[in-house]
């Protein structure tokens, strides 16, 4: 491996797991960045490649910072770049084809999430990496794998939660089945690239060979523990394909609303009584409207039991709801608004969030990482690159080139 990022302080470097790693980042939107931003966040030093002028795409994505639109006030860019270098670079140029084989040649690893076939058109495919240095791991992220009928085929987050089969599960059971929010199936597959690279990278009989990971989205869902795997299990033992049926144990529980937001309580099986008497009503629990599965099941039992636990839920807060519940030991949490989340003092006495200045877009507060070394103090992050930023102390630090060198390069259109 190269030790290729500046020196930093003991304490820094006692967090900053995957020091002396060098990865060039070829990504964009969410997938890709997310494996990247991983490895970033923990110490390896992420050259994201960008095309000069416009960026990477997900610099015009919203939401932006203050509701205006900017390259460098996109949040979903600032939080999935965060410690990362920006070198705007014309992949199409032979000259820039030139500049990245140089980088590759110092590099451990090469992470990319073009469509497939396109880095081999511009003469950067595995061969030509492999070429410029025999140990090099290459990271390829796609819809549907570098190989395969489905190769070419776009894809979009619906459409790899639809076929990765856990659409099928959510919604009502009396409707069409619908997707969650957010870019779940993304960041999952982000995260898979992330351990398929350091397993590469860090392995238990690590190889001097150089090594091409083909990282599809689709098969990343197709087996997630987010129902995938449940539900495959489930077909392939009994033949058996699941639906959304409504489960035993909603009414009394649930999703609730309370004086300042909505509540999720469980009430299924052998909570029920527990809950019931919390709320003030012992007695529902041997009524036989409620004091089976069976009866609770009932298409008319959610209505019948309303006018006796909706207002408990009605007359509380989420957190005294919350405080109630962990007393009589059940299962319950309250549905937080991003608010919520940023202003729990669970999150605020762990130090979670990080309050991170961008020279553009300003300061916000950033979630942490994923996991934290016991005893470690954490290292701050940089904020997102502006688009760019690091090119001159990329080309000129890092590769030698001089000022009149880079002169030419950019009246070229070969960098920015």
């Amino acid at each position: 491996m190269s030790p290729v990022r500046p020196s930093s302080s003991n304490a820094d470097q006692a967090s900053r797991l995957l020091d002396g790693l060098r990865i060039l980042d070829f990504t964009h939107y969410v997938a890709g960045p997310m494996c990247t931003k991983l490895l970033a966040d923990y110490g390896a030093d992420v050259i994201k490649i960008e095309r000069p002028g416009s960026g990477e795409p997900a610099r015009l994505m919203p939401p932006f910072a203050g509701d205006v639109p900017h390259p460098e006030k996109s949040g979903l860019f600032l939080h999935l770049n965060t410690n990362k270098r920006s070198l705007a670079l014309n992949l199409k140029d032979p000259a820039g084809q030139r500049i990245v084989k140089a980088l590759a040649s110092k590099a451990d690893a090469v992470v990319e999430s073009f469509a497939p076939g396109t880095l081999e058109r511009m003469g950067l495919g595995f061969d030509a990496l492999r070429a410029a240095n025999p140990r090099i791991v290459l990271t390829s992220i796609s819809n549907f794998g570098q190989t395969g009928p489905y190769r070419d085929w776009r894809a979009s987050e619906i459409v790899a939660y639809a076929m990765g089969g856990a659409m099928y599960a959510t919604g009502d059971p009396d409707r069409e089945p619908v997707k969650l929010g957010g870019s779940v199936v993304q960041a999952q597959a982000g995260e898979a690239a992330a351990l398929a690279t350091i397993t590469a990278l860090f392995g238990t009989h690590p190889t001097s060979e150089a090594n091409h990971l083909d990282i599809s989205i689709m098969e990343t869902q197709a087996a997630s523990q987010d129902r995938r795997a449940t539900m495959l299990i489930s077909y392939q033992f009994t033949g058996r394909v699941n639906d959304r049926k409504r489960r035993a144990g909603s009414v009394g529980g649930g999703v609730k609303p309370t004086a300042d937001g909505y509540f999720n309580l469980t009430a299924q099986a052998h909570w029920f009584p527990e809950v019931v008497k919390m709320m003030g009503h012992p007695e529902l629990a041997d009524d036989p409207r409620f004091n089976s599965d069976a009866a609770r099941l009932r298409p008319e039992a959610p209505d019948e039991i309303e006018p006796y636990v909706l207002p408990w839920f009605l007359s509380r807060t989420m957190r005294e709801a919350w405080q109630e519940a962990q007393r009589n030991k059940l299962l319950s949490g309250p549905i937080y608004t991003p608010k919520d989340i940023v202003e729990d003092p669970y999150f605020k006495e762990r130090g979670y969030w990080e309050r991170i200045r961008h020279p553009v877009a300003g300061d916000f507060e950033y979630p942490g990482p994923p996991f934290r070394v016991h005893g470690a103090p954490r290292a701050p992050r940089r904020p997102a690159p502006t688009l760019g930023q690091h090119t001159q102390e990329i080309l000129c630090g890092e590769l030698g080139m001089s000022a009149p060198q880079l002169g030419q390069l950019r009246a070229s259109g070969v960098i920015s």
